[in-house]
């Protein structure tokens, strides 16, 4: 069994004894049922991570006694931003999750003209503090010690009049003319916009180039997203030529690539 990781956004010292946050502890204590003497792994998203070791177990709090500091790093070399339209049901949550995996380092959620889902007022909020979480999950599971940054949600139409800055921006669209993996490493940063179930509207905007997603790529994801059942919004994400993709069911989810 691997050990436990936790994030804890706070000030860690080493070679102290540190309280873990209320819902870190109810976690702990009472669904990994953790005891006195358990050894776990706690980061701040600082960078690093630190071992520790469970000295006390109350009621509603959890101490720990931590030791040095490993500055280990996980990043990808990549600097990714994935622009991803809001879909419905867990498929957002799923793909947040492999997205972090993956090590995409910033998440856009918009909203566009085709999403199902539409988030106002104290909904949006909600979910935007569910996707925190999601994001948060990941990192622990996956060995992350940086959390990805979880941008507010916006309208499509914003993101893309805030402009790339110095990113490129790319659109993948099944049955465009370049593949993805004939294109050379980036060496700055990509924003990858992921159109939602109904797909992006097709309008080709000035200076863009429409991206072919390649015929074969790493398919990691093929199993979680086959067990939704045929027809559903199914998915594959991969790495291709050191190029991160999503791949959405044909027909359903389009993911993209243009190059703005």
């Amino acid at each position: 069994m691997s050990m436990p990781r936790f994030y804890v956004p706070q000030p860690i010292a080493s070679d102290a004894l540190l309280a873990l946050p209320e819902n870190v502890a109810h976690h702990a204590a009472h669904v990994l049922r953790l005891r006195v003497g358990d050894a776990i792994t706690l980061f701040n998203g600082d960078g690093g991570e630190y071992r520790a070791t469970i000295s006390a177990i109350g009621k509603r709090e959890v101490t720990v006694a931590v030791a040095a500091h490993d500055p280990v790093e996980r990043e990808s070399p990549l600097d990714v931003t994935l622009v991803q339209a809001v879909s419905s049901g867990d498929r957002m949550d799923l793909t947040l999750q492999k997205a972090v995996e993956l090590g995409v380092r910033r998440l856009v959620p918009v909203e566009s003209e085709r999403c199902v889902v539409r988030l106002k007022g104290e909904r949006a909020d909600k979910r935007m503090s569910h996707w925190q979480q999601v994001v948060i999950s990941a990192c622990e599971q996956c060995g992350r010690n940086r959390v990805p940054e979880l941008h507010a949600l916006v309208s499509l139409e914003a993101w893309l009049a805030a402009g790339p800055g110095a990113a490129q921006r790319w659109v993948l669209l099944p049955g465009a003319e370049t593949p993805l993996r004939e294109l050379p490493r980036p060496a700055g940063p990509v924003e990858i916009l992921v159109g939602p179930e109904g797909r992006l509207h097709r309008r080709r905007g000035r200076g863009r180039t429409a991206r072919r997603l390649p015929a074969a790529a790493p398919r990691p994801a093929r199993a979680a997203h086959r067990d939704r059942g045929a027809g559903a919004a199914g998915g594959d994400a991969g790495v291709v030529g050191g190029f991160l993709t999503l791949q959405r069911g044909a027909g359903v989810m389009e993911t993209s690539a243009a190059k703005a």
